[in-house]
């Protein structure tokens, strides 16, 4: 089995848009990932989940690997955004979408 460490590198630099949170988009298991995911349902965009009470040694190795100590946590095109209240900020002050729209651009370009 793969290193906790390249088993979220890898995850994270298969999805445009990665949400590291507890529960998932259908059903979150705390407020901050439910805002999350809320923030991220209203672009309207295509993101993933990864459910890290499902998971121990991803919900420890996840913390590590952005050295970011809380859940949720969000990357964007391979890069750590931050967590619920970062993501909550950049969208309040307009700055998350295009950020979103760039990466899936990016994405698409790369066919």
């Amino acid at each position: 089995m793969a290193d906790v460490s390249e088993r979220i590198k890898s995850a994270i630099e298969s999805n445009r848009i990665l949400i590291f949170m507890k529960g998932n988009r259908n059903f979150p298991m705390c407020g901050f990932s439910a805002a999350t995911v809320e923030i991220f349902d209203s672009l309207g965009v295509p993101y993933e989940t990864i459910d890290v009470l499902a998971d121990q040694e991803v919900r420890e190795g996840i913390k590590r690997y952005s050295n970011w100590p809380t859940i949720p946590q969000v990357f964007i095109n391979g890069k750590f955004i931050g967590g619920c209240d970062i993501v909550r900020e950049l969208y309040e002050t307009g700055e998350l979408e295009p950020m979103v729209r760039a990466a899936l651009a990016e994405g698409a370009s790369r066919g």
